[in-house]
């Protein structure tokens, strides 16, 4: 065995001194090396593969794909260019017919695997297109999207607000020429416009007369032209059926002015737009899906079905029943001598004063009936407010404050989770109860009051400025006689307080005298205001 150490250098001698900065260099050099040899090994793998080497696939091969898109898109962009094609209805044609792009995507590859399985050597198509065809289905989609939606909502507000036409289709507006029929005394006239606003007036003439104002959204003049042609009104006469109609067309609107004789009967359905009638004389029926409905000074029925929270409703100087139905915005309601009859939702404010006939509104949250109402009443998402009825009144509601006042008839009212306040002008029965919630219950009486009072509260005060009896601690009664007794008064709240004030006396309605009903033999002789009220109407 050999005694020479190992870091003896060539040629013997003494072996040179410890280096440890040498001693880490060259393992470095030597990592590096190996690092650099196995990296050297996976590129020869690599092109090994792509080979066909390793595995079954032989040189890449591009696909026809890709250049026929971009031919493809390069005509289509010149085409538009210079005004060949129209842009607007190329991508109202893309949108429709863009899965198209993707079938023939497809074909063309079935093709082109069907060529390589000809090849003695198996090739590798390139995928390179695959990104074209991402960015085209997204445009598709993007132009069925503005067919379905855009042009539509543009058609049906552009009437109401500019900023659907600032990224749109320039507007281009047409008078049609004003259509004048002689119709049959009587008769009734249907007029059905699925996009636009519908104004009816009545005339003293036995001639309809039809003023349409066309709208279009289009990028040229011809193509608004095809538009203000499908959406062209007509008139169909039919023996004492006239029919006013407009197709309508979803890059466009029609808005009519139509002047009937007064003594037709009118129905208007509104698809998209408001209406308004003035003057009619016997009675109208009137659907509005998405817009405003308007009357004024109309005599007969008026029967109107609306089916948005976002349009209003409101009529004034009616001399008939007025029944609505659906859901709006705001009610408004005035000078009415008929009966009126409201079942829907309301998501505004319903304001009616000056109404002659029974009232019955119903939504989802409220149901109110009133005999007659020559004051005012007031229905929003908090409070209800009845000043001045006449008959009988009776609430159904929760989650709202009620006041009823200036009351010439029986009460009733229900609610929960809400402030309940009464006051009768006169000696007239109350009924009101307030559960499940808190809500306190305050009855203010006139001062010649005579009723029975039965009250009660399960964890509240009670309160009287008449002499009852007030039994109870945490649950509290009160019971008694004002004056005769006539009239009944029960009263219940569940959590809340309950008050009995002494009034100082209510006025006389601002209306016309109401007289005095005719006493029955033998009937009971009861002490009245000096406003006597109404006989109570029955519902």
């Amino acid at each position: 065995m050999s005694s020479v150490p190992p870091s003896t250098p060539p040629g013997g001698g003494m072996p040179p001194p410890y280096d440890p900065h040498t001693q880490w260099r060259v393992y470095r050099e030597q990592q590096k090396a190996a690092w650099r040899a196995q990296r050297d090994q996976w590129r020869a793998q690599q092109h090994a593969w792509k080979a066909g080497v390793v595995g079954s696939y032989g040189p890449r091969v591009p696909s026809v794909v890709g250049p026929f898109l971009l031919i493809a898109a390069g005509i289509v962009g010149l085409l538009i260019y210079t005004d060949r094609i129209s842009a607007a209805e190329f991508w109202t044609w893309y949108g429709h017919w863009w899965p198209l792009l993707l079938i023939g995507a497809g074909l063309a590859l079935l093709g082109e695997w069907a060529l390589d399985l000809r090849r003695k050597t198996p090739v590798r198509r390139g995928g390179s297109f695959v990104g074209i065809l991402i960015l085209l289905a997204i445009l598709g989609l993007c132009a069925a999207w503005g067919n379905n939606f855009w042009d539509p909502m543009r058609a049906e507000w552009g009437a109401h607000d500019d900023f659907f036409n600032m990224f749109g289709r320039p507007q281009h507006d047409m008078d049609q020429q004003v259509l004048n029929s002689q119709i049959p005394a009587n008769a009734t006239i249907e007029i059905q416009n699925p996009r636009g606003d519908v104004s009816v007036t009545a005339g003293d003439t036995p001639t309809m007369q039809v003023e349409a104002h066309a709208v279009a959204y289009a990028n040229s003049d011809m193509e608004a032209a095809k538009i203000f042609a499908s959406e062209a009104a007509h008139v169909t006469v039919t023996g004492t059926t006239v029919v006013v109609k407009s197709e309508g067309n979803t890059s466009g609107r029609m808005n009519m002015t139509v002047v009937v004789p007064k003594t037709s009967r009118v129905t208007v359905n509104a698809g998209r737009g408001d209406v308004t009638a003035a003057g009619l004389g016997a009675g109208t029926d009137i659907t509005a899906a998405h817009g405003d409905i308007h009357l004024s000074t109309i005599q007969g029925a008026v029967q109107v079905h609306f089916s948005t929270d976002k349009g209003d409703f409101s009529a004034h100087q009616v001399t008939g029943d007025i029944t609505a139905d659906g859901r709006c915005n705001d009610l408004t309601l005035s000078e009415i001598k008929g009966k009126v009859t409201v079942n829907g939702d309301i998501f505004g404010e319903a304001h009616m004063e000056s109404l002659g006939g029974p009232v019955h509104l119903h939504t989802s949250v409220t149901d109110l009936q009133v005999a007659e109402l020559p004051g005012d009443m007031t229905l929003n998402d908090d409070d209800l407010r009845v000043t001045e009825a006449k008959g009988a009144v009776r609430v159904v509601t929760h989650s709202k404050n009620v006041e009823l006042t200036q009351i010439y008839g029986d009460t009733y009212v229900e609610d929960r989770d809400g402030n309940i306040n009464i006051e009768p002008a006169g000696v007239f029965s109350v009924e009101a109860k307030n559960s499940s919630g808190k809500g306190d219950l305050e009855l203010t009486l006139p001062p010649n009051a005579s009723a029975t009072v039965d009250g009660r509260t399960h964890n509240g005060d009670i309160v009287s400025d008449f002499s009852l009896a007030i039994n109870g601690e945490e649950s509290k009664t009160v019971t008694g006689r004002i004056g005769g007794g006539s009239a009944k008064i029960s009263l219940s709240t569940d959590v809340g307080d309950v008050r009995i004030k002494r009034g100082t006396g209510v006025p006389p309605p601002a209306t016309a005298s109401i007289p005095k009903p005719p006493i029955p033999p033998n009937a009971p002789r009861l002490k009245v205001p000096k406003a006597p009220p109404a006989e109570p109407v029955t519902q």
